[in-house]
């Protein structure tokens, strides 16, 4: 027995003494998340640009806070709601019986945390952990190392390690905490990552909620204003420095509108981020590495690189943000999660083929629709799959809590924010109370089927088709 499973022990015990706290207690544990960020919002904000090298406060408070406070605020105003028993409907032939589905609390919940948005998308998940009346134990990710070592001593302080816990470390540590047997185990992070979470989790026949992904298309219909979906693509290619799993990661475009469509690109970025400090830079060598592979092996193969920014090489940036064209199909950003501030930009001849390329891929985790005409839009709505949508603009489906977010296919699976974290950490339990007809015991329960067999059996059989 090693010291993991000690501690999972300990959580569990603590559980069983309380699996079904009250809403009170439910609330009073959101609340301490809510005022450990508020009190420590400027720490957090050092951290995080510590370990990225540039992030701006405003993108972090936009990013991070903003989503978890909004959490917070839907969950305090809808929780007593979600926790009530739903009724519902009984056949007629089971008299006065009652029917009803109970949501009840799953036991200690293990979250796995990514290092791209290390506050939110750690704290969101743990918020619908605890609404739904669970305990939480949190495994941030070690690239985020100076955020993740922050926020456990955060944790540590404003929790009991019975409610809430914490546990840093590198690979072997994940390796160790992926393979307890949790009430349920979320995930957040890549496709690669994501499948040795599920393998070792069925070991434990542990339920888990993958969020992964994915190569995410950014559409641009004929009928769209091309200046409106470059702003709006280049903020969500940017933001975070590109490292988002909902970014925009290559952009469909008819040919006639391409060239135009560069150039309000880099009116765009120019724009929003000519400013170093706006521009958040990779995580670390490693990631900074894989962008210039990238680009290289498409540039080798006969890409055109263009700059989306006119003051490249100023030597403010680590990598200066950059558009392909005429990328070959086999090159490797077209196949890999690019993660990073370079858009490929693919041409193609209509709605049709912009469907059938979206297609020919995984499913993305997000999609993006820019235009006006609805016939088309409702063609790609409906003929492609992608975890979420957002049209004519980008994100945003992922900041409306009433939304479910998620993945489907190699884009993940399962869902969070609002209800659907609360259900994803509730085992729904359907329960029926027994009771005859008008309160007596005439046609009560399985008393009309049980032996010995009678022409009344018959009857019941005939009722009952």
């Amino acid at each position: 027995m090693n010291r993991f499973t000690i501690q999972l022990d300990e959580i569990k015990a603590a559980y069983a003494a309380e699996p079904n706290p009250t809403i009170e207690v439910r609330l009073e544990r959101i609340g301490r998340i809510e005022k450990m960020l508020e009190a420590n919002e400027e720490k957090i904000c050092k951290v995080l640009t510590a370990d990225f090298g540039v992030r701006h406060s405003i993108e972090t408070r936009l990013a991070e806070f903003q989503m978890v406070y909004q959490a917070c605020k839907y969950t305090r105003k809808h929780l007593k709601e979600w926790m009530k028993p739903v009724q519902m409907e009984t056949p007629s032939f089971m008299g006065s019986s009652q029917a009803w589905i109970q949501s009840q609390s799953l036991g200690v919940i293990g979250i796995m945390s990514p290092w791209n948005y290390p506050i939110q998308l750690a704290l969101i998940p743990v918020i619908a952990a605890l609404a739904a009346g669970n305990r939480v134990w949190l495994k941030p990710s070690e690239r985020s190392s100076r955020t993740s070592g922050f926020l456990a001593s955060l944790i540590q302080e404003y929790f009991h390690s019975s409610e809430f816990c914490v546990t840093t470390g590198g690979a072997d540590v994940a390796e160790q905490f992926a393979v307890l047997p949790f009430a349920h185990l979320f995930f957040t992070g890549s496709e690669a990552i994501g499948k040795k979470v599920m393998r070792a989790a069925a070991e434990n026949l542990t339920p888990v909620t993958l969020e992964l992904g994915g190569k995410t298309p950014a559409m641009i219909d004929v009928s769209a204003k091309l200046k409106d979906a470059a702003a709006a693509i280049v903020y969500g290619k940017l933001l975070n420095g590109g490292q988002t799993c909902i970014a925009p990661d290559y952009v469909l475009i008819d040919e006639t509108n391409r060239d135009a469509f560069i150039e309000e690109l880099k009116t765009a970025a120019q724009t929003q981020f000519s400013n170093p400090e706006e521009l958040t830079g990779p995580i670390d060598e490693q990631q900074l590495e894989y962008w210039q592979h990238l680009v290289s092996d498409a540039s080798d193969r006969g890409a055109k690189v263009i700059p989306l920014l006119n003051n490249p090489g100023a030597g403010a940036r680590p990598f200066e943000p950059i558009a392909l064209v005429n990328v070959p199909p086999e090159a490797r950003v077209l196949h890999e999660e690019i993660f990073g501030p370079i858009l490929p930009i693919v041409t193609v001849a209509d709605t049709s083929a912009a469907i059938a390329y979206v297609n020919n891929k995984p499913n993305p985790l997000a999609l993006y629709w820019f235009g006006k005409d609805k016939k088309n839009m409702q063609r790609v709505l409906g003929e492609t799959r992608s975890g979420g949508v957002t049209i004519n603009d980008v994100f945003l489906h992922a900041t409306v809590e009433s939304l479910p977010f998620g993945g489907v296919g190699t884009s993940g699976m399962g869902s969070y924010h609002g209800k659907a974290g609360f259900d994803t950490f509730s085992h729904q339990k359907s329960i029926l109370e027994v009771r005859g007809l008008l309160g007596t015991n005439l046609l009560k329960g399985t008393k009309p089927a049980r032996p010995p067999y009678s022409k009344s059996t018959e009857r019941l059989i005939k009722r009952l088709k």
